[in-house]
């Protein structure tokens, strides 16, 4: 008898066969209280659990007790309470590599977008506001030769400074748990204390996840210590920054500009005062939001589940001290 999985995020044709080819799958739609109630027979048997947003805590575990693997199709992992499934001994597979690429486009994106103003002074192209030659009211800042500040230098990191440094001749600064030696070597990049960080980078890019450490690192305090010409770009967790000290700081000056994939809430609300600012660069969590990306996440996010209830859990691995 094939083992019991439930799916709750719909996946391409093929690796939806893939996963029938090995399971016993149900699928519905979001980990909503509506849906653990109507399918509490799936989850009740399942022994697998694959999909993306909703919570995955002590209070949905005790509707799944078979459960021995949880595979996310994300790299993030924060919807997930890793101390209730590790005392559970339930793995949590996520898929760290297949998106660093694309992520890294994605900020150098948003650094290239936040520095010369593309979005705002394309949106005065189309409202017919482009009559003249242009003058200083619409120019930007250099993006080549400025100082590059990476908060977080894991792999997304490493292809960021890549195309920072090799690209636009950006010089590296970055602030982590550890030195990155590869990093030193291959990007000429210089690892310092936070407080350094911010007080010298032109361009701040924060890739951290969401943890007890990280929620609001960068608030009030910190944002006074960079550079007022600097900007800012988060394309990590949104709630690493302080939304309402970030709007303070660009509203008075202390920072340039901010280029922003994620926040605090999301979708982000229709209220929130980054929307009314020019000088911010909001895009709604596109990071890995490509056809090409998306549907790796997904391939290896299959491959993983597929693995890991074989017991083969070699990579990919949340927490692999639940299997002790």
């Amino acid at each position: 008898m094939k083992p019991s999985v439930v799916l709750y995020k719909s996946l391409p044709a093929d690796l939806r066969a893939k996963l029938d080819d090995h399971f016993s799958v149900t699928e519905f739609n979001g980990l909503t209280p509506e849906n653990i109630a109507a399918h509490a027979d799936a989850l009740k048997n399942a022994e697998g659990l694959l999909g993306a947003g909703g919570k995955v805590d002590a209070e949905l575990l005790q509707h799944a007790p078979k459960l021995r693997v949880a595979s996310t199709v994300s790299v993030g992992y924060d919807n997930f309470d890793v101390n209730a499934l590790n005392d559970r001994g339930v793995v949590l597979m996520h898929t760290p590599t297949v998106l660093t690429e694309t992520v890294a486009d994605t900020l150098m994106a948003l650094v290239l977008s936040s520095a010369r103003r593309v979005v705002e002074v394309a949106e005065k192209v189309k409202a017919g506001e482009w009559k003249k030659s242009i003058g200083p009211e619409w120019y930007g800042v250099d993006v080549h030769h400025k100082t590059l500040g990476i908060l977080g230098m894991g792999r997304i990191g490493m292809a960021l400074a890549q195309r920072a440094h090799l690209g636009f001749g950006m010089p590296i600064l970055y602030n982590a748990r550890k030195h990155h030696p590869q990093a030193e070597e291959r990007f000429e990049a210089q690892y310092c204390d936070l407080d350094t960080l911010l007080a010298e980078s032109d361009f701040l890019c924060i890739i951290l996840p969401l943890t007890d450490e990280t929620h609001h690192l960068i608030g009030r305090e910190q944002l006074a210590k960079m550079k007022s010409s600097a900007i800012l770009i988060n394309a990590g967790r949104g709630p690493v920054v302080d939304e309402q000290a970030l709007v303070a700081a660009l509203k008075d000056g202390t920072i340039h500009a901010a280029g922003l994939d994620v926040f605090e809430q999301e979708p982000l609300p229709l209220s929130s005062e980054l929307l009314k600012l020019k000088n911010v660069v909001a895009l709604p969590h596109i990071g890995s939001a490509t056809h090409e990306t998306r549907y790796g996440m997904a391939r290896d996010a299959v491959d993983n589940l597929i693995a890991a209830l074989a017991g083969q859990v070699e990579k990919n691995c949340v927490n692999p001290q639940a299997l002790k």
